[in-house]
């Protein structure tokens, strides 16, 4: 029982994260999605919460956001926001995070490389493509070119996963030793 709370709490720890992360919101021209921290909540659940529970816990701050709490990008909320162009981004959260989850518990070991890897693969690559879709949806453009509007984001996100890595990797090691990080 006392470990489903923990999970439960985590899962909620997360949700808040992404909400918290979605103020920091950098305005781009032309339509474009903000550059936000986010992505970065979504990373770091995948590697520390895993594929299911990390999954989870951005599901649960999607609908926070669909019941009309300003949780999305620069505090905004409701269903009309996954209808434009970050709607991509924002439900493209849930399988970024389960993949990055899904290869981080498949490591025995965790390392800055592995966590790293799973961050970029699940975190921008899975991510990256319903936000393409979206954007050209929305922007009325061949894929091709809404994939172009989508890559000035690489740089910020591979420096987002590198840093949950980072931090992923440093709970776990405290984790392992024996000390506790919620005193």
């Amino acid at each position: 029982m006392e470990e489903k709370i923990r999970k439960l709490a985590l899962v909620g720890f997360f949700a808040a994260l992404a909400s918290l992360l979605a103020y920091i919101a950098i305005p781009l021209p032309g339509g474009l999605p903000p550059v936000t921290g986010q992505t970065f909540a979504a990373m770091l659940a995948g590697l520390l919460l895993g594929s299911k529970s990390g999954a989870l816990s951005l599901a649960v701050y999607i609908l926070l956001g669909i019941c009309g709490l300003p949780v999305f990008a620069g505090g905004t909320a409701g269903a009309g926001v996954l209808a434009g162009p970050t709607g991509g981004f924002i439900l493209g959260f849930i399988p970024a995070v389960y993949v990055t989850g899904r290869i981080a518990e498949k490591k025995r070991r965790p390392s800055l490389a592995s966590y790293f890897g799973a961050a970029v693969i699940g975190g921008i690559i899975v991510l990256y493509l319903p936000a393409t879709v979206q954007l050209a949806r929305v922007l009325s453009l061949p894929a091709g070119e809404a994939l172009i509007l989508v890559l000035p984001y690489l740089p910020g996100d591979l420096g987002k996963a590198f840093f949950a890595a980072l931090l992923a990797v440093k709970i776990r090691q405290a984790l392992a030793a024996g000390r506790r990080i919620d005193n």
